[in-house]
Order: structure tokens, then C-alpha cells, then sequence
């Protein structure tokens, strides 16, 4: 008989350690499973702490689907009695993505060596985000880590969906304005310059529409560089000046502002968390460690940081999740009267899935409509841009037609 050495956590989510003898590694699982013990780690004679896995090169970040492909496996592997020490290593080891590859080297070094799994996800914020963190941490103290696993997957899942989606919609229009703009700068900066040397050697007064036509065509043929140079400088001021949180309250401020697509771009972060929200609450998150999760999740829109933070105060301070936001207005009513139906029926984490769903609904509708409507919009504008150029062109050639007569 051998002697393994193993930690365990148990229905309550407490770790301990202790050892076994048994014939083989399969029953001394069998063994501890049959006392209803969640396996962390076993090892036969304290050795091969590491798994075996390797530690490829890592800084960079792994794709979304490697990332639902590894939470998806891993649910499926300790659903299936595998030890999370073995299916960490299994799963480092055959990861197509150099950078979860590193991570999990160390993760399965960490986990092995008696850290908690939330722990080691923790010291790498590049691959696994405090959204990771949280839920495995409410996963293994509740001990359903395969179930949290799975809904991590899923939610993951359905972020890269969106993200697909919001790329189709901007894909073809980008080709499209990439295309008409190629032609419009061949028209300027082609044709227009030989008709200009023409109409310059009858020395006849030109159309107000012609010289600003011409004009345009000379800034472009003769000052491309300073004109460049001028662009590239206003990038800089801009981005200088979008770093401040004067900035990037002002950048979101517009973005919001715009014509349609402001409205998009509001729903699609409401939906982010919504969906985040309902995760983190039906994964056993509490409400206040949960919008301390979306902080993190919105570090990058000030708008919407601040109004979590305002939340979390409220909150802290024994407000209801739905007065809270209602406090702060930038929730349509819809959305917090649903919640406080949901808060006083108990059904919260149901009815925040509802609403991301409907806001689902929203986003795809929009790319829909969008799609459909941008291709005429953008031949009819182009078309008249063109139009506009011809028309410049040929102006001055009706007026020396007419002189000739």
C-alpha cells in the first residue's frame, strides 16, 4: 500500500489536510469522495507537487474562447472526480494559449501547495479578472465549484457573443467608408488638380463651389504632410487630455450623447451589468462584494464607476440594490422597478437575468436595423460627395461653353 498525502475541503468549504494509505491513487479518491470531501490535492509520497505542467511564456492576454474552453473542461473534469491539482495541470498542459499555459503552471503550483484556487487565479489579474476571482471564491467556500465554473463559461460566452455581434455590425461599414474614401481621395487628388491646370489657363473666374473644390484638392496635393502632422498632434493633445478623469467623463459624455448610437453603446453597459450582477449574486456573491466586482469590471468608463461607487455606499449604508440606483438616474425605470420587484419576491438574481436579456434583445435589434439601413445610407452620401465633385468640375466647363457661343 501507498501513502498519499491530500487536501480536502468539505461541504461547509473548509480546507484541511491530512494522509492515506491505499492500493492506488483511484482509491484513495474513491475513499475521500465517499466521505464527502471536495479533492483539492493528492499526491503519492509528496511528490510531482506540480502537475507536470509547463510554464510557457506568459504577459500576454488569452483569447475569450480559450478562456470559456478552460472554465467549461475544468467544470467538467471535477464533476467527473478528477482532483483539481490533476485537472489543473491536465488542462495547462494541452492549452493552445501560451499565457493561460503560464498561469496555470503556476495556479496548479499554488493550488498543490495548499492555496486556495480563487488565491492563485488572484495573483494573475492579466488572465483571470477580479470577475474569476470573486466567483471561485464564492464556488469554493460554498463548495460548488463545477456549478460556478459552468456559469462563469456561460457568462464569458455570452460577452464574446455581444462583442462578435458589435464587430459584424461595424465590419462592413468599415470596408465600405474604407473604399468611397479611397475614391473620393483619387477624385481630389487625381482628377480634380488636371482640370484646375485647365481652368487656370483660360483665366476665367471659377464657381464658388470649383474653388473650394480646387482648394481642398491643393491642401491635400501640397501641405499632406503638415496636414498629418497637424492630425497627429491633435491625437496627442486629445489622448493627453482623455487620461484625466475630466477627460474620460467628457469622452463618455459624447460617446452617450451621439445620435443612436449613444443609446446602443448605454445599452450595451447595461447589459454587461446586468449580466455580471446576476452572475455574481446566483454564484453566492454578496450584493456589496458583487458591485465591488463591477467597479473593477468598469474601471475604464468613469460614468459608470461612479455610479457603482455611489451605489456601494448607499448600499453599505442598508439601502436596497434598487433605491440605490434609482438615486443615481442613470437606470431607466424599467430597470430598478423591476429590481425592486425582485428584491421584495426574493427572486432578484431571476429577474436581473430578465432584464439582461431584454436588453440582449435590444443590442441585437439595433446591429439588425443598423446593418440594414447603413448600406443605402452610405452609397446615397457618397454618392452625393462625388456628385458634388463632378458638379464642381463641370461648372466652369458649361460657363467657357457658353462663352464660346
Amino acid at each position: 500500500m501507498a501513502r498519499y498525502a491530500y487536501t480536502v475541503q468539505d461541504s461547509k468549504g473548509e480546507t484541511s489536510s491530512g494522509a492515506l494509505e491505499a492500493d492506488s491513487e483511484n482509491e484513495a479518491i474513491n475513499s475521500l469522495q465517499a466521505k464527502g470531501f471536495f479533492i483539492l490535492s493528492i499526491l503519492a509520497d509528496k511528490a510531482g507537487a506540480g502537475g507536470g505542467a509547463k510554464a510557457g511564456g506568459g504577459g500576454g492576454r488569452p483569447a475569450l474562447r480559450d478562456l470559456v474552453f478552460f472554465a467549461e473542461q475544468l467544470a467538467t473534469l471535477l464533476n467527473g472526480g478528477v482532483p483539481l491539482v490533476r485537472a489543473l495541470a491536465l488542462l495547462g498542459e494541452n492549452s493552445s494559449s501560451k499565457p493561460l499555459q503560464f498561469a496555470l503552471a503556476q495556479v496548479t503550483k499554488d493550488v498543490s501547495s495548499g492555496t486556495a484556487l480563487y488565491r492563485a487565479l488572484e495573483r494573475h489579474p492579466k488572465v483571470f479578472d477580479t470577475m474569476w476571482v470573486s466567483l471561485v471564491q464564492a464556488g469554493e467556500m460554498g463548495g460548488q465549484l463545477p456549478k460556478v465554473l459552468k456559469q462563469i463559461g456561460a457568462y464569458i460566452h455570452s460577452q464574446a457573443e455581444i462583442r462578435g455581434k458589435i464587430v459584424t455590425a461595424l465590419a462592413y461599414p468599415g470596408v465600405l467608408m474604407t473604399v468611397s474614401g479611397g475614391v473620393l481621395a483619387f477624385f481630389i487628388i487625381r482628377i480634380v488638380p488636371v482640370f484646375a491646370e485647365i481652368f487656370a489657363s483660360f483665366n476665367v473666374k471659377l464657381p464658388p463651389l470649383t474653388a473650394a473644390i480646387i482648394a481642398v484638392s491643393n491642401l491635400l496635393v501640397n501641405h499632406l504632410g503638415a496636414l498629418v502632422l497637424g492630425l497627429t498632434a491633435l491625437w496627442f493633445v486629445w489622448s493627453a487630455y482623455a487620461a484625466t478623469e475630466a477627460g474620460q467623463e467628457t469622452k463618455w459624455r459624447v460617446f452617450f450623447g451621439l445620435p443612436m448610437v449613444g443609446d446602443f453603446l448605454r445599452n450595451i453597459m447595461i447589459e454587461r451589468m446586468l449580466t455580471t450582477l446576476s452572475t455574481l449574486i446566483e454564484s453566492g456573491v454578496s450584493i456589496l462584494n458583487a458591485i465591488s466586482v463591477l467597479e473593477g469590471v468598469f474601471a475604464d468608463n468613469i460614468v459608470f464607476r461612479r455610479v457603482l461607487a455611489a451605489v456601494k455606499n448607499d448600499v453599505a449604508g442598508g439601502k436596497s440594490i434598487s433605491q440605490s440606483f434609482k438615486k443615481t438616474g442613470a437606470l431607466p425605470p424599467l430597470v430598478t422597478e423591476m429590481m425592486f420587484m425582485g428584491e421584495e419576491s426574493g427572486k432578484l438574481p431571476d429577474m436581473l437575468v430578465t432584464l439582461s436579456s431584454f436588453y440582449k434583445e435590444q443590442i441585437d435589434q439595433f446591429t439588425r436595423r443598423f446593418n440594414a439601413i447603413i448600406e443605402p445610407i452610405m452609397v446615397v452620401g457618397i454618392g452625393g460627395l462625388v456628385g458634388v465633385i463632378v458638379l464642381a468640375v463641370f461648372l466652369p466647363i458649361f460657363k467657357l461653353s457658353s462663352l464660346g457661343k
